[in-house]
Formats: structure tokens, sequence, C-alpha cells
């Protein structure tokens, strides 16, 4: 990224794409988590297992994760102006396709696998805001970026209640929104001046950023941060049904606030970022998560400690999600932030893949989630030392 804009303020340039990116972020995001809000009617419709439940809200999130890392290394090259509208407009397809395939659990496994498509905009997101930003805003304008992360929320609240009034329109209102989406991208979205692109193959510039100790380092913060934003957006429902015996629009419901909380920290985190270390600021937040996670293992009540706990978690997951990736933009070579932004990304959703086959295994096995927040603690905390003794040290891209 040359000098200039580096040192200088972010234009208004700056802000249009940031607010387009987190607009089209944010509809992806409702797209790629269409089948949660659902599962428990497609639970008693196809008569699902609580294995095959959670498989079914898993495959869209491990398809998503794993796109990530092409579409990283795919908007290197060609720029988020082309990537950005183009998968919006693809993930129509799958959208669309959940209305046939609604009554069997095959077709339905094969429309989750191609509905992962939504799931791979945060790689095509997070370069295009890192080059129109100065490494003073970034942070901020990083965590603002991921408060499209709210397309959780909103696909919790609204989804089973637009579903209310006919079982399809969930699927056409957010077809047709992605729609207008990928028109109005195609034309406010412009790459930054001076990007540099890239000349070497794909594989070879993955290999490079695979080859980074940092690379890695930063997944397994963002497994933990990110992956158990990803893991409660697509499982809380379930476990607030099953636990809690709430109704489907009561856990969708509180659902969406859990989601709206990640939300409205991972700003907060990027910008702290911008003032204190990013390691620090990803220790303190996983500390939060590994305490409230053993409140929530001695299965509290839900009105008030339940609540607490749960709240508790999401502001420190948020928090995490956006330090994690201030910290990204700091020890990264900007060339290859794109790609090192797929394979953290893609790790991260990963992290919240396994979580809801976890949980429901489980609980199948066992009739407690308690396991399952403890194991939470524990790679919390594990993360938390490893930010402050390991990743306080990362200040430049290696």
């Amino acid at each position: 990224m040359d000098t200039e804009l580096t040192e200088q303020k972010p234009s208004a340039a700056a802000y249009r794409n940031l607010f387009v990116a987190t607009i089209g972020f944010t509809l992806t995001f409702w797209a790629w988590d269409l089948i949660a809000p659902l599962a428990v009617d497609y639970k008693e419709r196809l008569g699902l297992s609580s294995f095959q439940q959670s498989l079914l809200v898993a495959v869209p999130v491990l398809v998503g994760s794993v796109g990530r890392i092409p579409a990283g290394a795919l908007t290197d090259r060609y720029g988020a102006k082309l990537m950005f509208p183009l998968v919006s407009a693809l993930t129509i397809v799958p959208v669309l396709l959940l209305i046939p395939a609604r009554n069997s659990y095959v077709l339905m496994l094969l429309v989750a696998f191609l509905l992962g498509l939504g799931g791979t905009t945060f790689a095509i997101g997070v370069p295009l805001v890192n080059s129109w930003f100065p490494p003073s805003r970034r942070g901020f304008a990083l965590g603002v970026f991921g408060m499209g992360m709210g397309g959780v929320a909103l696909s919790g609240y609204f989804t089973p209640r637009i579903a209310g009034h006919g079982e399809n329109l969930p699927f056409v209102v957010v077809a047709v929104a992605l729609a207008l989406y990928a028109a109005l991208a195609a034309v406010l979205i412009t790459d930054a001046p001076g990007r540099t692109v890239p000349t070497a193959s794909l594989g070879s510039r993955l290999g490079q950023a695979g080859r980074l100790r940092v690379t890695w380092e930063l997944s397994a913060l963002y497994a933990i941060g990110f992956g158990g934003v990803v893991a409660f957006g697509v499982y809380l429902p379930t476990y607030l049904k099953t636990w809690y015996e709430l109704s489907p629009t009561d856990a969708g419901t509180k659902a969406a606030g859990f989601a709206l909380v990640t939300v409205v920290f991972r700003p907060l985190g990027g910008r702290l970022s911008d003032r204190f270390h990013p390691a620090v600021v990803t220790g303190v937040a996983l500390a939060a998560v590994a305490v409230f996670a053993v409140v929530q293992a001695f299965d509290p009540v839900l009105g008030p400690l339940g609540t607490i706990a749960l709240l508790g978690m999401a502001a420190g997951l948020g928090a995490a999600g956006g330090s994690v990736f201030a910290l990204v933009s700091r020890a990264t070579p900007q060339s290859q932030v794109g790609s090192v932004t797929g394979i953290v990304g893609a790790v991260g959703g990963l992290g919240g893949f396994l979580p809801p086959l976890l949980m429901g295994a489980i609980y199948s096995a066992k009739d407690s989630y308690s396991i399952g927040f403890m194991l939470l603690s524990d790679l919390a905390l594990a993360g938390c030392v490893y930010a402050l003794v390991r990743m306080r040290a990362r200040s430049t891209a290696p």
C-alpha cells in the first residue's frame, strides 16, 4: 500500500466501500444462516436425530469456512469490485433451492453445502477494507465490517417470523435482497487506488501465506473467537429450545440478542486494538469468555444468571473477533492480507463447525451440555494465555 494512503485520513470513498461491504456481509451471512433458525422445524418434519439436525446446520459453516481460502486469494487477484457482487448473486441459487429441497434430508444437505458460498464474503471484505484504511484506523474499520455478523442475528429474529406468514417467504425475501445488493455493489464498490495485483499463481500465494507462522497463530485465536460466535449462532436456538424448553420463536429471539451483542462488541474490540496492543485486548476478551463459560456449565436458570453468562460470552467472543483481525492487519504483509485472511477466516469458521456437532453428540450421549461449555472455557483460557505471552511480540509483519 502506498505511503500517501497510509498517512492520510480515510476518504469518503473509503467509508462508502466500508458501508457497502458491511451491508453485503450482513445479507450473505443471513443467507448463510437460513437453515439454523428453522432447524427444529426440519427436525420434526424429517424425523431427524439430534446429530442429524446438528449436521444440517453445520454443513454451510464448513463449506463457507473452507471456501474463504480461495475467495481471499481470488480477491487479492481480481479485487472486491468483481468478487463481492459475483458471490452475492451466486448465493441466490442455493437460497431458492431450499424451497424444493425442504422435504428431503439428502437434498437439504446438498443445498446446505451450496449455501456455504454465502459465508465466503468475509474473506472478500477484509482485504477491501484493509486496503482503504490507514493502519491507525484499520482496527475500528475492520470491527465495523465485522458487524456484518449481525446477519446471523437478523436471521435468528426475522427468519422464523417471516416463515410464519409463509414457509417459503424467508427464502424469497433473502433472494430478492441479494439480487438488489449485487446490482448495487457492482456500481458502488471500488478497489483502492494503487492496489497491488499479485502475479503468482493461486496455489503459490496460498502456499506463501501458509508458510507464515503468524497465519496459524492467528487462525488458532480466531477459531476460538469467531468460531465461538458461529457455533452459538447456529446452535443456540437448538440449545435454548432443548434445555430451557423455549418455543422456536422465543429461542430465535434470544439467539438474535446473543448475536447482536457480538456485533456491538466486535468494533469495540477493533477500536480498543487501535489504542492498545490487539493481543492484550484478545487475551482479556477470551479470559471473560472462559469465566462465563464455566458459569453456564453449571446450568443456571435462564433468568437472570444464564442470560448474563450467555451475553457475557457473546461480548467476549465479539471483542476477540475484532481484535484478532486488528492483529492480522498489524502482523501480515499487505500483499498477502487476502490470502492470510482466507486461511484465518476458514479456520475460524471451522472452529464454528465442530462445536454444534460436538454439542449434539454430547447431549445425545449424556443428556447434558455442561461438558461442552467446560471445553469452551478451556479453549478460551488457552487462547488468553497464548495471546498475552506469545502474540504481544507480534507488532510488524514477519
